[in-house]
């Protein structure tokens, strides 16, 4: 499509893609008036929506009784037709009194990210004396009052004051459509950068923020944009107040900043400066409840919070993440068009985002995916000790596991693989690197919510467990000399078995992950769609796999997948060899904390009458706690003196 310059007196802004500009309100507000000077100001088409009407609409109009929805369909479907044929060759304006939402949705339809609306406003008395001063019209003044009846003012509109002179209101526009940015990036930190690349790359006008600290930060967007040739038309600001009024009403400001306190910083910064209906979308790695509370806090203020989970990682940002909001819906609607075109794609073509549901539900399944992901890392953390003790090096390990592709293909086995071919000089990287494993806390939080929730998530709690043992180094070097590791037998196991044991573990860390969230969507009442939640983890975040992809279509049919009969199958072909991996590591002297524990928890979760019973015996004993008993199913509680 050929771009639109506009060129204000002086030398050239930047240039737009081709935009329909629709100038709606009631009759008499001078829309015929302005549109015609903003569209010769523009050197672009105008088009009166009042000339599109069928005769019978105009009769009924002149005999001056008020148009009904029936009347205005198809006369607004001809509008939108008419936009999108302008479209293929020049921008437009368009004049219609579009004066309910769902005229204007319709008027939308298909080119949502290139419609743009302007409102003119004015009192009733304003637009009386002039309708009564306009001659040779159909639209008589006595209907006025029916048009401020039905008028839903839009949300997502540059607004004009009609007391303004026409030069000034025209002057307005261009400065409002031409000059504000269509989305802002808060804090430009590596996932921030690469978000604001995968916008503009999009197409989209951003406005991008960096705090300035003497010193420390200075001119962070500037010297950003001066890097990437796509960044050219995006404004950079480290001032609050000049990145705020750069933005188009209503402002839409992604936050990409540490979680925590600072996201209630920056809001509190944010908001002198924010007006009705704009939307803050937090877009890093916030606890679930405290998106809920924010969320709340803002909402008598007018301003719309969403709670946005990102996964992808400094690359997926870049090139296509995949994306998890909730909050509002109808906030959601008004930024759906830039978080959808810069997700990842599924293998149908549609983007790796989705409105998942109200409250922080989006942080909440990100916390999980989080927690998922760090049993697949202890996994295949085992699966290359187990290998290393088969006597495979790391390129052999490497060799391993891009073997098994086909059969378990995933972002983290490719990685993991690349990492162990990487070397430093002639030694293997990995082999160099302290064995001290971070975290962000995001395991922890799932661990947390599991315990609140009264989920068995233990997979979750055993990589985490794992990595907090892991940062003692110094008290496992000491501990390692008190206590002989055997580790001298022969493995008597084979490298099939061990991708049939890691497959195993993780049907079974997937069944825990996708559990937690099912429970906290019933009891949150949050009515989430497990089917759309994995079709958007198979492609552009850390957890994507061919697996994912088959749970797509298993969970349009239940919510558990070990009641999925492929997948029954699956773990009983697996479990002989989960089992007989893990008992081999366990003579050896092997650390296994995953893999053992996904066969714990099955034989756990599948053993029809468990020792739960000793344990109500117990609790009965020491603290009169009572039971329930198996011959009695009145619910009935009873309590036995043990002595």
């Amino acid at each position: 499509m050929p771009n639109l310059v506009i060129q204000f007196g002086h030398p050239i802004k930047y240039s737009i893609k081709t935009q329909v500009i629709y100038i709606m309100g009631v009759s008499g507000c001078g829309k015929s008036t302005i549109g015609k000077l903003l569209a010769k100001e523009l050197k672009i088409p105008f088009f009166d929506g009042d000339d599109y009407h069928p005769e019978s609409n105009i009769k009924k109009m002149s005999k001056g009784h008020a148009l009904n929805d029936d009347d205005r369909q198809g006369w607004l479907e001809t509008l939108n037709n008419l936009a999108k044929k302008q479209l293929s060759t020049n921008s437009c304006v368009i004049v219609c009194s579009a004066l309910k939402q769902k005229y204007r949705d319709i008027l939308n339809k298909g080119i949502v990210k290139q419609a743009k609306w302007v409102h003119l406003e004015g009192s009733f008395n304003q637009i009386y004396k002039r309708i009564n001063s306009r001659s040779n019209h159909f639209m008589p003044s006595e209907l006025l009052n029916s048009q401020f009846d039905i008028l839903e003012n839009p949300k997502q509109a540059i607004k004009i004051d009609i007391s303004l002179t026409p030069e000034k209101i025209i002057n307005t526009i261009k400065d409002r459509l031409m000059n504000t940015s269509e989305f802002g990036l808060f804090g430009l930190g590596v996932m921030g950068k690469s978000l604001c690349r995968n916008l503009a790359n999009n197409g989209f006008k951003i406005s991008m923020f960096n705090r300035h600290v003497d010193g420390v930060e200075e001119d962070v967007a500037k010297k950003f944009k001066s890097q990437f040739s796509e960044l050219s038309q995006a404004e950079a600001f480290d001032d609050i107040s000049a990145f705020v009024k750069s933005l188009q009403q209503p402002r839409r400001i992604m936050l990409m900043v540490n979680a925590g306190k600072t996201i209630d910083y920056v809001i509190e910064d944010l908001l002198p400066h924010l007006s009705e209906n704009d939307i803050l979308i937090d877009g890093g790695n916030s606890n679930y409840k405290k998106t809920k509370q924010r969320f709340e806090y803002l909402k008598p203020k007018g301003i719309h919070f969403i709670g946005t989970g990102v996964s992808g990682g400094e690359e997926g940002a870049l090139k296509g993440p995949s994306i998890m909001p909730s909050g509002d819906l109808e906030a959601y609607n008004n930024i759906k068009v830039f978080l959808e075109k810069i997700a990842a794609k599924d293998k149908n073509g549609l983007p790796c985002c989705t409105y998942v549901g109200p409250e922080g539900s989006g942080q909440f399944i990100k916390m999980v995916h989080n927690g998922v992901e760090y049993v697949e890392m202890q996994l295949l953390a085992e699966v290359a000790t187990i290998l290393e003790s088969l006597g495979q090096n790391p390129d052999e390990i490497a060799d391993t596991l891009e073997s098994w592709k086909d059969e378990a293909s995933s972002y983290l086995l490719e990685i993991t693989t690349n990492i162990f071919r990487k070397k430093e000089g002639t030694d293997w990287l990995v082999k160099k690197i302290l064995d001290k494993a971070g975290n962000k806390g995001t395991g922890n939080w799932t661990t947390i919510a599991s315990a609140e929730l009264g989920v068995p998530s233990t997979l979750i709690a055993s990589a985490l467990f794992s990595r907090y043992t892991s940062f003692y180094k110094e008290e496992r070097v000491l501990l390692n000399k008190n206590f002989e590791n055997v580790n001298n037998s022969e493995l008597n196991i084979s490298t099939q078995e061990v991708l049939e044991a890691y497959q195993f573990a993780r049907i079974i860390n997937h069944y825990q992950g996708f559990k937690l969230i099912s429970e906290a969507s019933h009891k949150s009442n949050w009515n989430l769609n497990l089917s759309e939640i994995a079709r958007i983890w198979t492609n552009g975040c850390i957890i994507r796999s061919s697996l994912m992809e088959d749970l797509v279509e298993v969970f349009k049919e239940t919510t558990n997948i070990l009641t999925n009969s492929e997948l029954i199958q699956l773990v009983k072909k697996y479990k002989p060899s989960a089992k007989k991996v893990v008992s081999e590591s366990i003579l050896n002297d092997i650390t296994t904390p995953a893999l053992s524990e996904s066969l714990q928890f099955l034989n756990g979760i599948t053993t029809e009458y468990a020792s739960a019973n000793v344990i109500q015996a117990q609790r009965d004993y020491f603290g009169a706690h009572t039971y329930k008993r198996l011959d009695d199913d009145s619910e009935k509680s009873y309590h036995t003196n043990w002595n």
